[in-house]
């Protein structure tokens, strides 16, 4: 029995495993959910320094910027080094009816809340609709037309 060894499916699989690199998304995991009249972003930046946070918006594309240093040093043997160092970025495309002059950014025990109102535009409101009763005059002035249209059928019919 033969078998058949490939060297490039085993060289092929130790490069793609030493090169693999997380993606972004989970360099920068995100929550989103929706309270009361706002939206709430809640990103996990565990050891970044809040000087390094920069958020911009641009057009209705939001982008979030950040860096984890790295330890360095000439007396640094490293056992193991999985935690990704560097400049992290997410974006993340913004609907219509959002206040994008009023988010408010805040960074707390690693974590990056973004919260992004609703525009008053946006919100939805009650319209009131007026009534106010017709008088008996009113009616009959509306009714009156009805009233004579058959009579003008007559005529036109020459009965």
């Amino acid at each position: 029995m033969a078998l058949f060894t490939d060297p490039f499916r085993e060289m092929d699989r130790l490069v793609s495993s030493v090169l693999r690199q997380a993606p972004a998304a989970a360099a920068m995991p995100l929550d989103l959910y929706r309270t009361g009249e706002s939206f709430v972003a809640q990103i996990d930046l565990p050891g970044v320094d809040p000087s390094t946070i920069d958020v911009d918006v641009e057009d209705r594309t939001l982008t979030i910027r950040a860096e984890r240093k790295s330890v360095s040093g000439d007396d640094i043997q490293w056992l193991s080094h999985e935690r990704p160092t560097g400049t992290f970025a997410r974006q993340l495309v913004l609907g219509n009816g959002l206040a994008l002059d009023r988010i408010d950014a805040d960074y707390a025990d690693g974590v990056l809340t973004l919260t992004i109102p609703v525009a008053e535009e946006a919100k939805p409101r009650k319209i009131h609709v007026s009534h106010a009763p017709r008088t008996i005059e009113q009616q009959a002035s509306v009714a009156e037309p009805a009233a004579e249209q058959p009579a003008e059928e007559k005529q036109l019919a020459g009965v």
